[in-house]
């Protein structure tokens, strides 16, 4: 199961957090993978970086642009899922 987490505390909230959830779901639910990946909000990561919402991969962590979060799953997280 890949375990992801997005940060939804102040920072990465104003820098679009909301967004980068609703695209993951999105993802999840397009590529059908409910049995595969688990998403998570989380309160701050001690990661914040300006202009970037932090994303965590099993222990890995990312910041990433709300717009880029598409391209961000399908580079980082498809791959795990197999697809």
């Amino acid at each position: 199961m890949i375990s992801i987490s997005v940060c939804i505390g102040t920072s990465c909230h104003l820098n679009g957090a909301n967004n980068v959830v609703m695209s993951f779901q999105h993802l999840i639910e397009e590529h059908q993978l409910h049995e595969k990946v688990v998403l998570n909000a989380a309160f701050c990561m001690n990661a914040c970086a300006k202009d970037h919402v932090c994303v965590r991969i099993g222990d890995e962590r990312f910041a990433i642009k709300a717009e880029e979060a598409r391209t961000f799953f399908k580079e980082n997280i498809l791959p795990l899922a197999g697809k």
